[in-house]
């Protein structure tokens, strides 16, 4: 893959310029720092972004020089990336399935909090010797609004959760709770609905938690509409009221961090019987497409103007 600098420029105008025979992946970093900008502005709590969304060296040195306090890391080639380009930013591998031996490496390499959602999930940890670190219990709820539910892959109910804190508190390691809304939420009040639930699992389990981690899940302009954060920001904040002593907050966005940031440029190659046949597809840069849906994209012809008409014209 061949990267250059291309200062003042939009995609149109690059790809009418040169008209690329192979895909070209777009980062403008200014609006990575904006965005990043606006987290750490609106949002009350530690702001850490999760790298598997998108782990491009250049990505996530622009978060380091953006001040970015810690990454979300799910494996050790994560860890090992963000050690190698920002070695004091803390990590937190809130992957709930590890291995025994990606457990030796997390604790190698300095992790500060892990979480988990299942009680063997939690013995393989207490074994290996985490003491003194954070144990997040991931927990999960019916709610939508997403375009992708996490829920369906981790997360306890709220009365294994309940039992799962209790277990943490009593081994003597710090208790904290987190969740993860589901990918592209647009639903502010779902962050609302979760921060109720956290009160309600502490309160049951009668452990005074030291953090709540909000996930990610936070929006991108999918639609071609600019996301204002605010609203998330807001219904985290009034939620965390019900909490009788506060714990800290943190969040680890990915693509409502970095998506907005960048564009994918791909070639028509050939229009046939209503099918479009592009030079990417699946097994390349388009490999999210068929389960995340793309609503927005823009049609640029070979002089450099937008196409203009319905999708299926």
């Amino acid at each position: 893959m061949q990267q250059r600098t291309v200062p003042q420029t939009t995609p149109q105008r690059f790809l009418a310029a040169n008209n690329p025979m192979m895909p070209v992946h777009f980062f403008a970093p200014a609006a990575l720092d904006a965005r990043l900008a606006e987290f750490h502005a609106g949002f009350d709590g530690m702001v850490t972004y999760a790298v598997k969304a998108n782990p491009d060296e250049a990505v996530i040195m622009r978060l380091c020089a953006g001040g970015i306090a810690g990454f979300d890391v799910a494996s050790p080639d994560e860890i090992t990336l963000i050690r190698r380009l920002c070695p004091r930013a803390a990590l937190h591998y809130n992957n709930p399935v590890r291995s025994r031996d990606e457990i030796a490496f997390g604790i190698a390499a300095g992790v500060a909090s892990w979480s988990v959602d299942d009680a063997g999930e939690l013995a393989k940890l207490i074994a290996a010797g985490v003491a003194n670190n954070e144990i997040a219990v991931r927990f999960k709820l019916p709610v939508g609004g997403a375009a992708y539910n996490f829920g369906a892959k981790f997360g306890a109910d709220e009365p294994d959760a309940v039992d799962l804190l209790q277990q943490v508190a009593a081994a003597g390691l710090t208790p904290a709770l987190t969740f993860h809304v589901g990918t592209q939420c647009r639903d502010a009040q779902a962050y609302a609905t979760y921060v109720r639930a956290a009160v309600r699992i502490a309160q049951q389990a009668g452990v005074a938690i030291a953090r709540l981690n909000v996930g990610g899940g936070f929006p991108s302009a999918r639609d071609g509409a600019p996301v204002d954060m605010q609203p998330f920001f807001d219904a985290i904040d009034g939620a965390m009221g019900a909490f009788g002593q506060r714990p800290a907050l943190v969040c680890e966005p990915g693509r409502g961090l970095v998506a907005d940031s960048h564009a994918y440029g791909v070639q028509v190659k050939s229009l046939r019987a209503g099918r479009v046949y592009l030079n990417d597809g699946i097994y390349g840069g388009l490999s999210e497409f068929p389960s995340m849906v793309v609503p927005t994209f823009r049609v640029i012809a070979p002089d450099g103007t937008l196409r203009r008409g319905s999708v299926d014209a």
